[in-house]
């Protein structure tokens, strides 16, 4: 697969290395929340002497419904993240950044770190500026009904025309 990095013989300095994802890559992971995306990712690699510091940086989009109108939107998305992967045969470790690699490992696997990094850059609220683009994706008759009924208004309290106000005014008269 192509997201297993050769560790073994790798010589020490910056690797860069680019990833087109897509729906191939997450039809990989059973229960995605993705189906649909165009990531451009890039991991730069540092091999340091038993230590490996990946940094990935991404920006795309992610299919998924808008929460506002509840159309089929292209969500804009993007990160940064940082991973060190220690090589040492211990493997605990309470540093969630923090992962461990055999000795004798002969590839690292970034599959797993790539998938989490892009699933949980996905806002909670699935909204965004949609206003800018050349089809405004909105389904306006959604928003409309949203919008609803236009709201009584509330009414002043320093009006005398509501019996419950007068009554209130009364009692922190009392005080």
């Amino acid at each position: 697969m192509e997201y297993n990095i050769p560790v073994n013989g790798l010589s020490s300095g910056i690797h860069q290395f680019d990833y087109q994802i897509d729906q191939r890559f997450f039809s990989n992971f059973e229960h995605s929340p993705i189906a649909t995306a165009k990531v451009k990712m890039e991991m730069v690699l540092e091999k340091k002497p038993s230590l490996y510091v990946l940094q990935f940086t991404f920006s795309g989009t992610v299919r998924t419904i808008c929460d506002r109108c509840l159309v089929e939107i292209d969500l804009p998305i993007e990160g940064e993240e940082r991973l060190l992967v220690k090589v040492a045969e211990e493997t605990e470790s309470e540093d969630p950044e923090v992962v461990y690699l055999d000795p004798e490992a002969i590839r690292l696997e970034v599959a797993d770190y790539i998938y989490e990094f892009i699933v949980l850059s996905i806002p909670i609220i699935k909204v965004y500026d949609c206003q800018e683009e050349e089809e405004v994706p909105c389904d306006f008759d959604m928003l409309d009904k949203l919008v609803g009924e236009p709201e009584e208004e509330t009414p002043d309290p320093d009006s005398s025309s509501n019996p419950l106000w007068e009554e209130l005014k009364k009692f922190n008269s009392k005080q």
